[in-house]
């Protein structure tokens, strides 16, 4: 069955890969991108063209994850064009590297916005179609960074991380008993196939990001080279967008509420089976079992 999808922060890295896997297995995808016409219309030009190329229906909407305003437009835009919008997938993210300290409460609060409060508004924007519908699916993109291994230098893209996999939790009990499945896909630190060290944002505070540097000199680069050294050959970015692929491809009801994709083996995952495991367990205690499966309401 094609599904009606929208995923945010498509321009480049999981979320472009990802929206052309799922428009390759035959759903009508929409690439949340911001500035279309301007920053990224390249972009743009290049998911059309790859759709024209291949056939499929790959749709660019201008989706700007800061401005309400901006998602309110494009997720009332899919509605008018469907009816529906099957799959929700938050990818949209940004990281920053640099010590803790030099970045200021501003810098964070601006982090927050775009990884965690972004979430909050396209949620507002499209869950109450899906909701009305009595079926769907929300993915969350999360990090291995939430319960694995965590160098330093980047405090403040894994406490947005954190906090959106938190939310992400929540959500997902309080949307089941709507229909709306969740899914958190967990990737590892995947340094070839994305922006993020590239395009990874830097400490406001010069003084005190160079007082770090005469103790912690070069720990940038060292830690991008060490997580690109952990993983094994082959370990590409499409091993995230195909993953999603097939959770999306799976029946209602079947989807996974967890899964992790990290070839460098961070310790997440061993992490994450015990806190599912004492979620289960506790929901289970305070009689809402009901909340850890999801069925159509409607046929």
């Amino acid at each position: 069955m094609s599904n009606i999808v929208v995923i945010t922060g498509a321009s480049s890295g999981f979320g472009a890969l990802t929206a052309r896997a799922l428009a390759d297995a035959g759903h009508i995808v929409y690439a949340g991108i911001r500035q279309t016409t301007t920053r990224n219309a390249a972009q743009v030009e290049a998911a059309a063209e790859y759709s024209r190329e291949h056939g499929v229906d790959l749709r660019s909407v201008e989706l700007d994850v800061t401005s309400q305003e901006s998602v309110d437009a494009a997720i009332r835009q899919i509605l008018d064009e469907h009816g529906r919008i099957d799959v929700l997938i938050h990818n949209a993210g940004h990281m920053v590297t640099g010590p803790a300290e030099a970045f200021t409460p501003e810098q964070l609060a601006d982090l927050y916005d775009v990884n965690v409060l972004s979430t909050q508004r396209v949620n507002r924007a499209a869950l109450p179609a899906m909701r009305e519908s009595g079926r769907g699916l929300v993915v969350w993109v999360s990090s291995s960074s939430v319960k694995g291994g965590t160098p330093p230098y980047l405090a403040p893209y894994f406490a947005a991380k954190a906090a959106m996999d938190s939310l992400a939790v929540s959500y997902a009990a309080e949307l089941a008993r709507w229909g709306v499945e969740t899914t958190i896909v967990v990737p590892g630190s995947f340094t070839s196939g994305t922006n993020h060290f590239a395009h990874s944002g830097r400490p406001a505070d010069k003084d005190v990001e160079a007082e770090y540097e005469t103790r912690y000199a070069g720990l940038v680069g060292q830690v991008a080279q060490k997580l690109a050294a952990l993983a094994p050959e082959g370990a590409e970015a499409s091993l995230v967008s195909d993953e999603i692929t097939r959770i999306v491809g799976l029946p209602a009801g079947q989807r996974p509420y967890r899964v992790t994709i990290d070839p460098a083996n961070d310790g997440s995952e061993e992490v994450s089976d015990v806190a599912d495991r004492i979620r289960r367990e506790f929901l289970t205690r305070v009689n809402l079992a009901d909340l850890l499966t999801v069925h159509p309401v409607n046929s």
